[in-house]
């Protein structure tokens, strides 16, 4: 099964990923690793994309789609893959329908895991963090015992910058703009399902289970 992963900072995303990608046996693949394995591997485009990052520009999409594409033509991929991070905008979303069709292959679903953005900032600022351990709290899904206080060393417990309120509500309004063409794509292709992320995690998986059924049938 071919699929490709969406939703917003918070929503559960990584977890998810990681539990399609052992139950499917289908490699979870994110842009951040195939740009390392690529640079760490030296291949052309790998140098390509790492002088400019090394320069501090964004990587063409020309390069970025031709990572992608050596990624998705080794073995491991053989059986079908879990994209993440890639693609980014509909250029990029052209381009991957493009070398899938050069492959002979096509997407199944791009699954977007819906969370309403009141939950998110209430998932994303209620995080809390021992300075001294990085053992992390959330102040409703995993308190303290003690309010404000590592249980294990006792250690206060800060809010990092990121996790501030204001700053996640601008991160979120700035991926919402950017993630929205994408999904109207997609949407309008017939590729796009939105799971319900708002919900235990076991049950947000068996909603996805639910959907995949008929394609590992």
């Amino acid at each position: 099964m071919n699929l490709i992963l969406m939703g917003l900072p918070g929503a559960g995303k990584g977890t998810q990923a990681a539990t399609i990608s052992e139950e499917y046996n289908i490699p979870h693949i994110s842009t951040g690793d195939m740009f390392r394995t690529a640079i760490k591997e030296e291949t052309e485009l790998g140098r390509q994309a790492k002088s400019y990052m090394d320069a501090g520009d964004l990587v063409p999409d020309e390069v970025t789609n031709g990572i992608v594409e050596e990624r998705l033509q080794k073995e491991d991929c053989r059986n079908g893959f879990l994209l993440d991070g890639f693609p980014r905008t509909p250029a990029q979303a052209g381009a991957l329908e493009k070398m899938l069709s050069d492959m002979g292959r096509q997407l199944d679903y791009v699954l977007n895991i819906d969370v309403p953005k009141e939950k998110l900032e209430e998932r994303l600022t209620g995080r809390r963090v021992s300075p001294s351990s990085g053992r992390t709290y959330h102040v409703i899904y995993n308190p303290p015992k003690q309010e404000g206080i590592d249980d294990v060393d006792g250690s206060e417990l800060v809010q990092r910058e990121d996790d501030k309120p204001e700053t996640v509500k601008r991160r979120l309004e700035v991926n919402i703009e950017q993630q929205q063409p994408l999904i109207d794509f997609y949407e309008e292709k017939g590729y796009l399902r939105n799971i319900d992320g708002d919900q235990d995690i076991d049950k947000v998986f068996h909603d996805i289970e639910a959907l995949l059924k008929d394609l590992r049938a």
